[in-house]
């Protein structure tokens, strides 16, 4: 009895937990202010596809280490249109946002990349996700009923082959992995990036007269990303850069300037503290040891 009371008591005092709903596995949502852009989420990645007249183009297929992501997402569409899908544009070579594209191949999609990204995959012949149909260089200008695309490689950031998917009607950029949402990048995003071409394609990306961004991992409740989210972003890996070359200039890297170069200003975005350190030392790659 004692113990009953002991765990009722518990849950009265924390009942906001108690009564939290546990979140599905996957979600479909159409875009607020949009006839026709939805996000698919799976688990924490999410993709955008878009329903025209003529077809759907989809993006990443999300299904590294779970086909079942691949498979769910291709239904989830059919349950929004009975057009087919005509694209699939895979946003850029890294598996836990490119892998699993054949459910999309079988229902007849071409398949779309940057060209860095086709040599990639090609190599890597994965039969689960086929290599691209076309590829793309600078820019490419996809139109579907009605619906305009315009599909932008805006330097190495992330990856050598991201792409920035462009909806000019709608004001909406699809763009992964490379522009965190009130947070610093984390260490996987900055394992194998390119520090100062990073900055570039941030200030090429803000350049396009977009007002929205669909990420490719869920922003805090789920909201999309906004200019200001990209111009902070921007100005923290600036001030991170111009201080870490400072300290490598003087010797400092990768040790003491990993414990000791900071960026405070920007200390309350997310996954600052967990991060910080990690940032620093890549920064010391590029700074102080040209890697």
């Amino acid at each position: 009895m004692r113990i009953r009371l002991i765990l009722l008591s518990l849950v009265l005092a924390t009942p906001a937990l108690a009564q939290q709903p546990q979140r599905p596995t996957f979600a479909t949502t159409k875009v607020d202010g949009t006839d026709n852009v939805y996000i698919f989420r799976y688990q924490n990645h999410q993709s955008m596809f878009v329903v025209t007249d003529a077809g759907v183009i989809a993006t990443d297929p999300i299904s590294y280490g779970r086909p079942q992501a691949a498979v769910t997402y291709v239904d989830e569409i059919k349950k929004v249109t009975n057009k087919p899908i005509k694209y699939l544009i895979y946003s850029h070579h890294h598996y836990d946002h490119a892998a699993g594209g054949k459910p999309f191949k079988d229902a007849g999609a071409k398949i779309v990349a940057h060209k860095n990204a086709t040599a990639r995959l090609k190599v890597l012949k994965d039969p689960a996700t086929p290599a691209p149909d076309e590829s793309v260089g600078d820019k490419r200008v996809l139109k579907l009923g009605g619906t305009t695309l315009e599909l932008h490689h805006v330097g190495r950031n992330h990856s050598d082959s991201s792409l920035v998917m462009f909806l000019p009607k709608e004001k909406i950029i699809f763009a992964v992995d490379w522009n965190s949402l009130g947070a610093v990048p984390s260490r996987l995003a900055v394992n194998d990036s390119y520090p100062t071409e990073w900055e570039e394609s941030l200030k090429k990306t803000l350049a396009l007269k977009w007002e929205r961004q669909i990420p490719g991992h869920p922003g805090p409740n789920d909201r999309l990303g906004t200019r200001a989210d990209m111009e902070q972003q921007l100005a923290f890996m600036s001030e991170l850069s111009e201080s870490v070359k400072k300290a490598a200039d003087e010797g400092k890297c990768f040790d003491p300037a990993a414990k000791e170069v900071r960026a405070p200003k920007y200390a309350t975005l997310a996954g600052y503290e967990q991060n910080i350190e990690w940032l620093t030392h890549r920064w010391c790659g590029y700074w102080g040891r040209g890697i």
